[in-house]
């Protein structure tokens, strides 16, 4: 407010200056060219990684193809069964179809009938799941999308007369899911990429004509924030013509600055090359990783797409699960768990069961795992199992066996005069001690079973602790 009698002062020439001064360095700024990436490793590798996939931590695949349609053996079906010309297989096709049956005659089968997008995308929601990443289309090269290089040979043409790519990514981003797309480079049977093959990979027909078409396609069409590249392993990525279509992936595609993708572009690149790395099929580090990783597991042990012979006892347990993610997380990996749908779209209910598993673990843990850094130390080899993770000052201790004595023994963390120890789940301090020879000491809460928080790995909180 102005007293009475004063008049207002234009600005100081100081002043003006300076605003001058900021609207030019504003302007600068947005000037600037953003970086661009060339079509060679060096640069594309250089790329930082959108953080929001470090601080995912847990997401779902979903194998879902043609091959969900005999559902036996597992999602290499086609190969194992004319690739390969494995007795089994073939046994099993005399058995159960008549004579002349193709693979081919499968796709109609591929209904997708009770395929609920909006059910999924709820599951997967209940079931902690940052993101979801679904197989556009396997090595049987059927799409899930209406694809327009694949004529007669996905989703919108044959089976289910729908476009499930699109309609399960509309689901998940109303859940703010982020969305993956798996897509497979070859095809065993293409007959341009046999073509191809017979060349000694010095043609690039199939390439051209269908890989990165479809590639692109996705990416234009769906707008995904993970590409989750496979099939790669038979030729070199200047085969694949990858880096081009990286460098136009994160310099001038929709999706430049939140896509994320692995390092399945060429058999040299595993491990090496891409964005975050899967090195292999369940991979396990052994100590902590200098590069983003992600274990893709599956919940059945035996296959990744749906199987009708699928036993009890193939089925990963649900405490093995949790330990899997927690371990993961703690070497500062994400944790990718696959499911298999039925031809019709439906998702088993023992499946359904080990992901609510995870999302009830999730529900009183997360705090320990989402958007969580590996500490200093990662495990403690003692008879509990221990596993640290860390988000900013905090330290969590994720113990797998609970002590007999009912007291947790801590060797790595040092405590100072402001910690204070808590369990996830439970209300209230926990008392500690300190001992010469074992360290850090917790007494866990003596409690009935069903107030304990989680039948399976718990979570302490550590503050204030170097």
């Amino acid at each position: 407010m102005q007293a009475p009698g004063m008049r207002s002062r234009p600005a100081g020439p100081a002043l003006l200056l300076l605003l001058l001064f900021l609207g030019a360095a504003e302007s600068v700024r947005r000037a600037q060219p953003r970086r661009r990436y060339t079509p060679d490793w060096p640069s594309l590798d250089s790329r930082p990684l959108p953080a929001w996939f470090d601080e995912a931590k847990f997401g779902v695949f979903i194998h879902w193809g043609v091959f969900s349609v005999p559902a036996w053996g597992s999602e290499w079906f086609w190969w194992h069964w004319q690739g390969e010309g494995r007795p089994q297989y073939q046994r099993f096709m005399r058995d159960n179809y008549p004579p002349g049956f193709s693979y081919a005659d499968f796709g109609p089968q591929f209904t997708a009938r009770f395929f609920h997008p909006e059910e999924w995308a709820d599951l997967f929601q209940a079931a902690g799941a940052k993101y979801v990443v679904l197989t556009t289309k396997h090595h049987e090269g059927f799409t899930n999308w209406p694809s327009p290089v694949s004529w007669n040979w996905n989703s919108k043409d044959v089976g289910p007369h729908r476009d499930l790519v699109g309609e399960l990514g509309t689901a998940l981003r109303k859940r703010n899911i982020r969305y993956g797309l798996y897509h497979s480079l070859l095809e065993w049977f293409h007959p341009l990429y046999l073509l191809d093959k017979k060349n000694g990979f010095k043609t690039q027909h199939f390439v051209s004509a269908k890989t990165m078409p479809e590639l692109y396609d996705l990416v234009n069409s769906y707008k995904p924030d993970l590409i989750w590249s496979d099939g790669e392993w038979e030729c070199p990525d200047t085969y694949w013509n990858s880096t081009n279509f990286l460098s136009w992936l994160y310099n001038d595609s929709p999706v430049k600055d939140e896509v994320v993708v692995n390092d399945r572009w060429g058999q040299n690149c595993s491990c090496h090359h891409g964005g975050y790395y899967n090195c292999e099929d369940k991979f396990k580090p052994q100590s902590l990783p200098d590069h983003k990783w992600e274990m893709c597991t599956s919940i059945d042990k035996f296959s990744w797409g749906y199987r009708r012979d699928m036993a009890m006892s193939d089925v990963t347990e649900e405490s093995e699960i949790i330990s899997e993610l927690v371990q993961t997380v703690s070497l500062g990996g994400n944790y990718l768990l696959n499911i298999g749908p039925t031809k019709d779209g439906l998702i088993v209910p023992i499946f359904q069961e080990r992901l609510l598993a995870v999302g009830k673990w999730l529900s009183i843990n997360g705090e320990a795992i989402y958007a969580s850094k590996p500490w200093r130390v990662q495990w403690e080899k003692n008879t509990t199992s221990v596993w640290y993770t860390s988000k900013g000052s905090a330290v969590y201790a994720i113990f797998l066996h609970w002590p007999e004595n009912g007291v947790l023994n801590l060797e790595s963390p040092i405590t100072t005069s402001t910690t204070k120890i808590t369990m996830l789940g439970i209300q209230g301090d926990l008392k500690w001690s300190t001992d010469p020879d074992k360290g850090l000491l917790i007494s866990l809460p003596q409690l009935p079973p069903s107030a304990v928080p989680a039948e399976f790995a718990w979570t302490i909180k550590l503050t204030g602790v170097k």
